[in-house]
């Protein structure tokens, strides 16, 4: 099982390599392919992964990358798209409810348009983030401090945690963990500033970095008990099993997905 965790892991690092490093329209591709995977991934927990609720999320996911992609050459500055976009599939899944009724409860209807958001466009931060200047760098804080924090925060709860974060949630969690993975993603994000600053003549603020760790990280522990509270709350281990020893899509981005929005808009401010 470690065997196996061990070398999938290791391929999500390479094919990570790839698509960051190439950036532009490859990037976009995978962040679409995953984004779609990880949709499927949380509509099947409200089993509408192949339902009207779900088709019409599917459609609305691919539309907002669609916009998102073609955005900088459409008419009309002042017109909102995103916002249109988003009413649209409000829209139709209220119709959905209407004209199906009572085949569908709510709570699949709202997940249905909750999923969208919560997949498909904060996982899209990725891709705006690479695109943005020095983007070839910045990109890689939003798995620093994802990953890096859930690093350092498991090796301190190892070996010092005492005091619980949500024992009914997640009992192996403590507090002195969060603040060592926190912690901890701020020291990784100095050591990479002054990395990139060295090799990379990247020219980027250590101490913006060393914020930027800190925040994401807090952000990012937020983001894994977050989907560790849906599984709990409908009572499955894993939200999937394509990846060999970690689960699905969700339960490999659950923290990068939370993450990659704040980084976005750390980076613009800071």
């Amino acid at each position: 099982m470690f065997k196996t965790r061990l070398l999938s892991g290791i391929l999500l690092v390479i094919i990570a390599l790839i698509t960051l490093i190439t950036g532009g329209n490859l990037l976009f591709l995978v962040l679409l392919a995953i984004s779609l995977i990880g949709l499927m991934e949380l509509y099947r927990v409200f089993a509408i992964e192949k339902r009207a609720p779900g088709i019409v999320g599917y459609i609305f996911a691919v539309l907002y990358y669609a916009l998102l992609y073609f955005k900088p050459i459409l008419p009309g500055d002042t017109l909102d798209w995103f916002m249109l976009l988003f009413l649209g599939h409000l829209i139709c899944q209220m119709a959905v409810i209407v004209f199906a009724y009572p085949k569908y409860n709510t709570q699949q209807i709202m997940a249905a348009f909750f999923g969208v958001f919560y997949v498909a466009v904060m996982l899209s931060y990725i891709y705006q983030t690479r695109i943005l200047p020095g983007g070839i760098f910045t990109v890689w804080l939003v798995f620093v401090c994802a990953w890096g924090c859930d690093t350092c925060a498991y090796c301190v709860g190892m070996l010092i945690g005492k005091h619980k974060m949500a024992p009914v949630l997640s009992p192996k969690k403590s507090v002195e963990g969060g603040i060592g993975g926190i912690l901890g993603a701020a020291l990784i994000g100095v050591l990479y500033a002054l990395a990139i600053n060295y090799w990379g003549n990247a020219g980027v603020n250590v101490l913006s970095f060393a914020v930027i760790g800190a925040v994401g990280g807090a952000i990012s522990q937020v983001g894994d008990l977050a989907a560790s509270a849906i599984k709990r709350y409908h009572n499955i281990k894993d939200y999937g099993k394509l990846i060999p020893g970690h689960g699905g899509i969700l339960d490999r981005f659950d923290s990068v997905i939370v993450t990659a929005p704040i980084i976005y808009y750390l980076a613009i401010l800071l």
